[in-house]
Formats: C-alpha cells, structure tokens, sequence
C-alpha cells in the first residue's frame, strides 16, 4: 500500500507557486495545511483588509519588522505600529489592517473550516489522518479572550546564541518564532530529531533554509524513501509529519527567520519551566500537570 500524502514532507513555494486567495484590495494569499493547522501567509499592500467575520477560535498574527497594523476584535482596537510583533486574535469577527506593506502571516487551527478547504494541499487530508493529535482546546485565557501582543524585541539577545527559541501558546496552536539567524548554523551542532503525533509547519519568511528529512524503514522496501535536503526560499512553508527524522540548517546568514508551527499546544514545552514566553496568559489543563514528573522526562528537542 503507497504512503499517504499526509505521512510524506511537504513544501508550499509561495515565491513560485500561484495564491489561492486573492483579497479585495489585490493582496495575495498562500494557503497551507496539516492535519491540525492552517498557514496564512499574505503579500499585502498599505490598506489591505483582512476579515474574518466568525473565526470559531482563536488564532495567531505576526507582523514582521516594520508593517505596522490596526487589530480589531469587538469593541477592542489596537495600534502597532511598527511590527516584529505577535498577536493572538480572539474566536469570533476581527479585522487585520495594514499600515503599511508586507508579508503577514497568519496561524489558525482545523477548525478554520473555510480555510482547510482552500489549502493548496487541502486534498491531502480528505480521508482519515492517522496518528496525529487532535486538535482540543486548552483552558480558556487568563482575564477572557481579547487581543493579546507580544513584542518579540522583547525577547531577543543580541548577543545571545544564533538559535534563540520564543515559544508562544493560544488555547489550542504553538509557536516557535525563532529570532533571525544572522550567522550560518555549524553543520557540527544540527538537532535532528522527530515526533511521535504532532506534524510540525517550518515558514520561511525570510531568507533560505534546508530541511532536512530521513524516513523510517519498515518491512517493506517499497515504502522506503532517500533522505531529503530540500533547500527553499521565503516565504515558503515545510510540513512534517510525524514520525520522519528532521533538522533545519539556514542557507543565508542574512537575519533569515523561521516561525515553527504546532497544534495542538506541545506539552513537553509547556511544563518546561519558562520555556513558554506567555505561560501566564494561557493555563495548563489539570490533567496534564498531574502527569507533570512523567512527561517531563520525554522533553523532546526544542525544534529545528
């Protein structure tokens, strides 16, 4: 029996490929999922409208350096203006509207039906996912939903190392907005490493990376596939499913940047102390802090 689609890596090029949405305004967007998530990556001009009239759930924002945007959710608005930010949006109708141009990506759960659908690889996930966690939402935000920004700046070290994680959670997707590479990472100090039922979405939204891929070998040769070291640009997204060996290396010392993408929230991150930059905002259910001694001895590798 072939491999399913969903059980292989997947790159979108958006740099290459054609849009599946065009905005009002003319903006482009990328559309690409998993299992659990949908990727939104949008090329938009100053003014651009982005609406979602009754999202069910929340979902995540960010802005790169320098596009300012107005976010709107109810009675609530809020002004950034110059970017480099994160913004989780609130379930229900908000708007996004850009200040000034940019490629804005936009992170939302399965549950962002209309958006599955349109995925250019939306096929992929029409008959039944196998292994994967589904997507379930976590306790509800301290003090309600609202608009929530997180400054990324704020969470950056110049002088730190070159691969600097910034972890953020919703009630039910991850990110790991990593600071810009500004050097080559060492082929010496790769982290290839896999997962047992989560897919993971690498987005490239500036500069080049390799995605590195080995699949397991089973009983039969014909499943059995080369190792992969896919090069790709920006903005580009690389799904991979569990449970396929992988590691990133960037290809451009340029303040490449690279957002990791998880859904449902891992847990591994999340009971590692401070590892989650916005844990405040968004409790741990119960039941996964009672088994707190035991998943903490399964902390993973941190991502790419």
């Amino acid at each position: 029996m072939p491999i399913p689609d969903y059980k292989k890596s997947y790159y979108a090029r958006h740099y290459e490929d054609p849009p599946q949405v065009t905005e009002a305004e003319g903006a482009k967007t990328w559309l690409t999922r998993g299992a659990s998530f949908v990727i939104s990556v949008t090329k938009a001009a100053a003014g651009t409208v982005l609406v979602r009239h009754d999202n069910p759930d929340e979902y995540m924002v960010i802005l790169p350096v320098g596009v300012g945007a107005v976010l709107s959710a109810g009675a609530q608005t809020v002004e950034i203006a110059n970017g480099d930010t994160l913004a989780i949006m609130p379930p229900g109708a908000s708007v996004v509207r850009l200040l000034s141009s940019g490629e804005i990506l936009r992170i939302f759960s399965n549950k962002a039906e209309d958006l599955a659908k349109a995925s250019v690889n939306s096929s992929f996930y029409e008959t039944k996912v196998e292994g994967i966690l589904p997507v379930v939402n976590w306790p509800d935000p301290e003090g309600g939903f609202k608009i929530r920004t997180y400054d990324l700046v704020k969470y950056l070290d110049p002088k730190g190392p070159l691969i600097q994680p910034r972890i953020f959670r919703s009630t039910n997707l991850m990110i790991n907005a990593f600071a810009p590479w500004h050097t080559l990472r060492e082929t010496s100090k790769l982290g290839p490493h896999y997962h047992d039922d989560f897919e993971q979405a690498s987005v490239t939204l500036k500069g080049r990376f390799v995605h590195h891929i080995r699949y397991p070998w089973t009983s039969d040769l014909g499943d059995w596939f080369p190792d992969e070291h896919t090069e790709v640009a920006s903005p580009s997204v690389a799904i991979i499913p569990p449970p396929l060996l992988h590691t990133t290396r960037n290809a451009s010392a340029d303040g490449a940047i690279l957002v990791d993408v998880f859904a449902p929230p891992r847990v591994d991150f999340s009971l590692k102390p401070g590892f989650v930059l916005n844990a405040n905002d968004y409790p741990v259910p119960n039941s996964i802090r009672d088994g707190e001694t035991a998943l903490l001895s399964n902390v993973s590798a941190w991502g790419s």
